[in-house]
């Protein structure tokens, strides 16, 4: 019986997966991503597991760590409607070159959309309110039915990460974050010892990319997320933060 099953049962369920989360940080504190990753794919969340991938600056690694366990793991791809063009085709690009083949990418609802932001402007007026309607709230819907989920955060990105952990439980989810303690330089390395082509805005002094509106180039000497809507104190976007974002409107949008 895998893990994840054994704190399912005669346990609260809040407990049981804070119990099972510690459990594998302690199993897992040695280990390396992709000993992680075989065992959260085709152990302990078997069927029942998906990535989440912006597609971005770093997400070649992960998913080619991925690919190699099982490249039929569901990955989710949120599609805010304002990414970059760049971001898409190197999507396809990694798609097809690392053998993925169940990605699915997850837009907004039309009638939120409508709802909230119709003119397609609301990033300039509220952003936290225009990653909820546009990231956080797709990606609750395309997260629904999974048990766990894989992260490509690390705690040398920001302030908020560095105490990342391993496994973490977030809206009754074990969150799996198997890079957490990787540097930019294994990042690098990794890519490179892979052959894993570059997001093509890195070479354009993006480091660290989201929607096209709120992404900014980065000057040398900066932090790689300074271009992260620069001049405001955001530094996430909802979908990493415990509540998903969710306290910003109680009607749930």
């Amino acid at each position: 019986m895998a893990l994840h099953e054994t704190f399912s049962i005669g346990v609260d369920p809040e407990l049981g997966l804070q119990a099972e989360v510690a459990a594998l940080n302690g199993q897992f504190a040695e280990s390396n991503a992709q000993e992680m990753l075989q065992a959260a794919i085709r152990h302990q969340f078997i069927g029942d597991i998906a990535m989440v991938s912006s597609f971005g600056a770093d997400s070649a690694v992960l998913l080619h760590m991925v690919a190699e366990v099982d490249p039929s793991t569901p990955v989710i791809m949120v599609d805010t409607g304002k990414l970059f063009p760049d971001t898409r085709r190197y999507r396809d690009e990694l798609v097809e070159s690392l053998g993925l083949t169940n990605v699915i990418s997850q837009t907004p609802e039309t009638s939120d959309l409508s709802e909230v932001d119709p003119g397609g402007m609301l990033w300039m007026s509220d952003t936290d309110a225009c990653c909820h309607v546009r990231k956080v709230l797709p990606l609750a819907q395309a997260l629904k039915g999974y048990g766990a989920w894989i992260s490509g955060r690390k705690r040398f990105q920001s302030s908020t990460r560095a105490s990342l952990p391993f496994f973490e439980v977030e809206d009754g989810r074990v969150k799996i974050n198997p890079l957490a303690e990787w540097d930019a330089a294994d990042i690098l390395a990794y890519a490179r010892a892979h052959d894993l082509p570059p997001h093509p805005l890195v070479a354009k002094s993006y480091p660290s990319i989201g929607c096209l509106p709120c992404t900014s180039k980065v000057k040398p000497g900066e932090d790689a997320r300074a271009g992260r809507w620069r001049g405001q104190e955001k530094v996430e976007c909802g979908i990493h933060l415990p509540s998903h974002g969710r306290e910003l409107d109680g009607s749930g949008i």
